[in-house]
């Protein structure tokens, strides 16, 4: 019986001593492999273009399969529609519109893929019709407006407030809030602009009936903002928002 065991017993140690040791070569194997293998290309890299029943779409420059360089966008009949530039990925600089007659209509700037800076509008003349804030993917308040002639269109509309204080009899103290040329397209948000931003995620909304808003606001048991921060947004004569701020004082401290 011992004869017996003691060859399997010496089998059994030399596979194992060889698993160990294979284990060992493989280990140093790939820690060499990792120190000189080099990122594989992963996909298509040069410039490809798609088409729609024999038209073309767009042409978009890839590298090992991401977007990076040059994209373009045609119109039906084949003229330039729009320019995007990609770096890894993500749009960056400024992309450009285009009328059909090949002028640019509108540039508009992107950082990491979000629109971010001024973007600019152009008359097909070529002058310039309009420049609109972004930060961060979100309006800012700034808007500038050109006629023909190039001169600043200033002539914009005004938060107009009437108010009714019932805060002695009732607690009450509400404010009316309309445009000064009796627009009703418009939107009413009650708050503040944040860090330069029109953030609509840190504002509420005013229901609006015919362009007009009545906010209510009634006397509470604790300290208050002693004013009330409005923001209306119109559409001008040009088709662009106007972000409107206006900053409400309040007799009492303590309106909410």
């Amino acid at each position: 019986m011992n004869q017996i065991t003691s060859p399997i017993l010496l089998l059994a140690a030399l596979v194992i001593l060889a698993g160990c040791s294979g284990k060992g070569s493989a280990g140093k194997g790939r820690a060499a492999d990792a120190d000189t293998v080099s990122v594989p290309d992963t996909g298509y890299t040069g410039i490809k273009q798609y088409f729609s029943n024999e038209r073309m779409l767009k042409e978009v420059t890839f590298s090992n399969g991401v977007r990076d360089g040059l994209m373009k966008t045609y119109y039906p009949g084949g003229q330039l529609y729009q320019t995007f530039w990609y770096k890894n990925g993500f749009r960056e600089d400024s992309s450009v519109w285009y009328y059909l007659e090949g002028q640019a209509f509108r540039t508009t700037p992107y950082k990491t893929d979000t629109v971010d800076g001024i973007q600019k509008q152009y008359y097909r003349t070529g002058k310039l019709k309009a420049k609109i804030g972004f930060s961060k993917g979100l309006r800012t308040p700034f808007l500038e407006e050109y006629d023909h002639n190039g001169r600043v269109i200033r002539t914009y509309p005004e938060i107009v407030t009437e108010i009714i204080d019932e805060y002695a009899s009732k607690g009450s103290y509400r404010i009316g809030l309309s445009m000064s040329d009796k627009t009703t397209k418009v939107k009413f948000y009650r708050g503040d602009f944040t860090d330069g931003r029109f953030d609509t995620t840190l504002i509420r909304k005013l229901d609006a009936v015919n362009g007009k808003v009545s906010l209510a606001l009634r006397k509470s048991d604790s300290a208050k903002p002693a004013y009330v921060g409005v923001i209306a947004e119109i559409v001008t004569q040009f088709g662009n928002r106007q972000l409107i701020y206006r900053k409400i004082e309040l007799p009492y401290g303590d309106l909410n």
